[in-house]
């Protein structure tokens, strides 16, 4: 079975959890899913060996790996039309003081409630800017994943950096 990109959004979520704390509709209600598509995001994740059934944990190390080395690639993306939105990547606020713009117009994940002008980014997931809005740590997850998806050599290292950080600082396998 292959990993769908709602499926990354499922295991950033799930990487800050403690062991298996949420069920599946509270998991769904946050991430704007249904419980199935979370049911089913992480049986994906399972036969891909980034998620750990039983303990119902991530495996942060294989994870990592997999985002900095295979979503760039799985889940590639090109800035497109100019468009308001939620800023991600190196305009979000977990690298805006850590990468300098420049005269680049910012990434940002399509929203019309959005207060900021620039290239439009698709989102891994329909509901990304909905869920992010209200869970500040979920939206540097995705926004760091984002630099990886987008960003030159520097935002990628820089992105890399912090994922690891974070991360580590989770706890669990």
């Amino acid at each position: 079975m292959n990993i769908k990109p709602q499926d990354i959004l499922v295991a950033l979520n799930l990487c800050r959890e403690k062991e298996g704390l949420r069920n599946y509709a509270e998991k769904a209600r946050r991430l704007g899913m249904s419980a199935s598509e979370v049911h089913s995001a992480e049986r994906r994740l399972s036969e891909a060996r980034l998620f750990d059934a039983d303990r119902k944990v991530i495996r942060k190390n294989s994870m990592l790996e997999f985002l900095v080395h295979g979503v760039p690639y799985v889940f590639a993306v090109s800035p497109k039309e100019w468009t308001r939105g939620v800023p991600t990547a190196w305009a979000a606020p977990v690298l805006v003081d850590k990468v300098s713009q420049g005269n680049q117009p910012p990434p940002v994940w399509p929203d019309p409630e959005g207060r900021v002008q620039g290239v439009a980014v698709k989102p891994l997931y329909g509901s990304v800017p909905k869920a992010v809005k209200d869970d500040p740590e979920l939206y540097d997850l995705m926004a760091l994943v984002d630099a990886l998806r987008i960003g030159r050599v520097r935002e990628k290292k820089i992105a890399e950096e912090e994922l690891k950080r974070r991360f580590k600082s989770y706890g669990g396998s």
